[in-house]
């Protein structure tokens, strides 16, 4: 079985940080608590990190919270910002969290549809369907699963409703370093008024592919950043410090390394499309992500993608996700993940040639 499904980083983090994690796992000194809103010499690597990559500036000290991971930090955050009877937008399809973090803070959770050519109409439609108006909107570019991507314009755009509509803008922003063709995915703390509206993820789990390392930051409004590291002082003591020393020398001694990350993805995955053109499976590459979300062959569309999905399992021996998993819009596709080489993903596609076309 050739699994396409699980996006689950397999490529090294990088050789400098696993160094730097043995030497720092070795002084006894790192093995106490650590500080919950992370290392000051981290919080000043990121705001390094945002003003050269992003053209960001922001304060070590006001900006910014270590998480333990970005998905962690997701679901904390959704604590401090709603609460019972609050309502919150996400477009959907969607990585999974973003539906499920609202919910387990109590929120009821509206569904904004996905137009790739018009995604604003979505989400002012969506924000005036909410009952009461949305305290919070989730957004994240470039998408998973869909692989949407973002201009600036755009990112402006919604951060001017979310000052006219009062509400949180949320930017999961797990992919900011992994876009291909050109295209510079923006950071929403870029736009103007951001800081007053906004708060964005951002981890080194897919960017330095270091996805069991759990090293994730939440950026942006000072309140909320503050009010999230309040709740994380209650509830942990930070990542293990040698990991967040190893993390700084990631992001200021390897900071190329994130281009090299995307260079793999972006030739897996054109080995992934031009493998499914030949089985007459045309999909567009995607701009950005670590994903491909294909739309069902029309021929197997009335299947569903859980029953797609599985036909592939059992006559193509490949794995991938049927997108009925994240949430409504998506039953009509299924993401592959780009987790395996490029010898593997052409046997996977040569195996799907043979069922399609069998």
């Amino acid at each position: 079985m050739i699994d396409l499904g699980f996006g689950n980083p397999d490529i090294p983090s990088p050789p400098i940080a696993v160094e730097k994690l043995a030497e720092a796992a070795a002084k006894p000194v790192n093995h106490r608590y650590s500080a919950s809103r992370g290392l000051p010499n981290l919080r000043e690597a990121v705001c390094e990190r945002y003003a050269s990559k992003f053209g960001v500036s922001l304060d070590p000290d006001v900006h910014i919270v270590s998480t333990i991971g970005a998905k962690e930090g997701l679901a904390h955050l959704m604590w401090v910002l709603l609460e019972g009877g609050d309502s919150a937008v996400v477009p959907s399809p969607a990585y999974p969290i973003h539906l499920v973090a609202p919910r387990l803070a109590g929120a009821t959770v509206v569904h904004a549809r996905i137009d790739p050519d018009d995604f604003m109409s979505g989400i002012e439609e969506a924000i005036n369907a909410a009952q009461p108006s949305p305290r919070v909107v989730i957004v994240s570019f470039p998408h998973n699963p869909t692989t949407v991507v973002a201009t600036p314009e755009l990112m402006q755009r919604l951060v001017d409703l979310a000052l006219e509509r009062e509400f949180v803008l949320v930017h999961d922003f797990a992919y900011a370093d992994i876009a291909f063709d050109g295209h510079k995915p923006p950071s929403v703390l870029a736009a103007e008024g951001a800081l007053e509206c906004a708060v964005e993820l951002y981890s080194l789990t897919k960017s330095y592919s270091m996805a069991g390392w759990r090293m994730g930051f939440t950026l942006g409004r000072p309140d909320v950043v503050a009010a999230l590291a309040k709740l994380k002082s209650y509830l942990d003591y930070g990542t293990f410090q040698p990991i967040q020393i190893a993390s700084i020398v990631a992001l200021r001694e390897a900071p190329d390394y994130p281009d090299e990350v995307c260079e793999l993805y972006l030739r897996r995955r054109d080995a992934l499309i031009s493998g499914l053109a030949r089985a007459g499976w045309n999909v567009e590459p995607p701009k950005g992500t670590m994903f491909v979300w294909a739309p069902i062959p029309e021929a197997h569309r009335d299947l569903g993608s859980l029953e797609f999905a599985v036909m592939l399992a059992r006559g193509a021996d490949v794995a991938v996700s049927p997108g009925v998993g994240f949430g409504p819009g998506g039953d009509e596709h299924v993401r592959f993940a780009l987790v395996e080489n490029e010898q593997r993903i052409l046997q996977a596609t040569r195996s799907i040639k043979k069922l399609l076309q069998g």
